[in-house]
């Protein structure tokens, strides 16, 4: 598209847009309007984003690897993040730190999920990655998830993400150097408004997808009286996910650990019912929200976390769970890995649930160590 005719198109955009509000501000509710504003936000992002050729790239074929290395640029599909999630379907993840050459842990929470959603996108949001350097980053890094075609790398960029929700101005604001725990806030910030935009489920990049997840709009519990947020899912624009927009920035204090993950889903939980106790394996509701058992996702809790990383005498089945979170952050002193032949949990779980990334391991591909 020649450059004289984007600017042209872009300035009858923002025209429209204001006579839009011109005719219609007065019948608008306060809500509507920040969901419409939203929504016209996202259709001038994916415009730029096309007219400057930066649309971010789906990462993965039915290639080998080798292949997959050697494929010219022109043969990649790109993609813009509201055509990838536009079914409002979507398994999202997040990386804000700017490491670019990821764990195996978290590999694996990409193809576990990959393999239990197959006819579902699986989205890859990471802050080190940019406009010029996807093919590249996925090529050297993502080769190993190559066999599967729902995989999809996107940038991402704070100020873009934000843009057009409550968290916009708090980005604008804050300043990470003074921030404790800003790395942490910042993922708990992105997950929320990128599920609000989008909808979808969300799932930490420490766990393991073991069965698709049968409902839509979900919390889940820790335990009976605490909200976890590392695994959630809601419709596009849920009022929850709304009211927990408004929520972060107003009660915001980057010097709590939590104040703005789980301690965030909990209190706004608790104003839609009192949060119930648990029978057994089984679910229970607030309000249309599933709150669901804390066996689905944290079958073992976060005290009791190297389990995953000993041998037992008798494996778990995990059969009343949707995935296995790890609780990578525990983690950080130890350093414990999967260790091919090491006969642990933790092991099984890469076979049977992430076999390339094992096989990877296994070859001694220090890139996926």
């Amino acid at each position: 598209m020649p450059k004289i005719l984007k600017v042209v198109v872009l300035l009858l955009i923002v025209q429209s847009i204001g006579i839009y509000y011109g005719i219609n501000r007065r019948n608008i509710s306060p809500y509507m309007s920040f969901i419409s504003r939203a929504k016209i936000l996202d259709k001038i992002e994916s415009f730029l984003q096309m007219s400057k050729g930066s649309i971010p790239l789906h990462g993965c074929s039915n290639e080998t690897e080798q292949d997959t290395i050697n494929t010219p640029s022109s043969a990649i599909t790109l993609k813009s993040p509201s055509e990838v999630l536009k079914n409002g379907d979507g398994i999202i993840l997040v990386e804000t730190s700017d490491r670019m050459q990821p764990p195996a842990l978290v590999l694996c929470a990409i193809e576990s999920a990959a393999r239990v959603y197959k006819n579902r996108p699986v989205a890859f949001f990471m802050k080190g990655l940019n406009n010029t350097n996807i093919e590249e980053t996925v090529r050297r890094h993502f080769s190993v998830l190559s066999s599967m075609k729902n995989i999809y790398f996107f940038p991402l960029v704070f100020e873009e993400v934000y843009a057009g929700t409550p968290l916009h101005s708090w980005y604008l604001k804050i300043d990470p150097k003074k921030q404790p725990y800003w790395k942490n806030n910042s993922s708990n910030g992105c997950r929320l408004v990128l599920i609000w935009k989008y909808g979808g489920v969300y799932l930490d990049t420490d766990m393991i997808s073991t069965q698709a997840i049968p409902i839509k709009d979900f919390l889940a519990a820790e335990h009976s009286k605490s909200t976890g947020n590392s695994a959630f899912g809601f419709s596009t624009h849920h009022y929850f996910t709304r009211q927990c927009m408004g929520d972060f920035v107003e009660k915001y204090n980057g010097r709590v650990w939590g104040q703005q993950g789980p301690s965030l889903f909990t209190r706004n939980l608790k104003t839609f019912c009192d949060l119930p106790k648990f029978n057994k394996t089984e679910d229970a509701m607030c309000g249309n929200i599933t709150y669901v058992n804390p066996q689905r996702f944290y079958p073992i809790s976060y005290p009791a976390w190297k389990e995953y990383y000993k041998v037992l005498n008798k494996r778990p089945t995990f059969n009343d769970s949707y995935a296995l979170h790890l609780w990578n952050y525990m983690n950080s002193d130890a350093k414990l890995t999967m260790v091919p032949g090491s006969n642990t949990l933790v092991e099984h779980l890469y076979k049977e649930y992430c076999p390339s990334v094992y096989n990877a391991v296994l070859r001694n591909e220090t890139t996926y160590l």
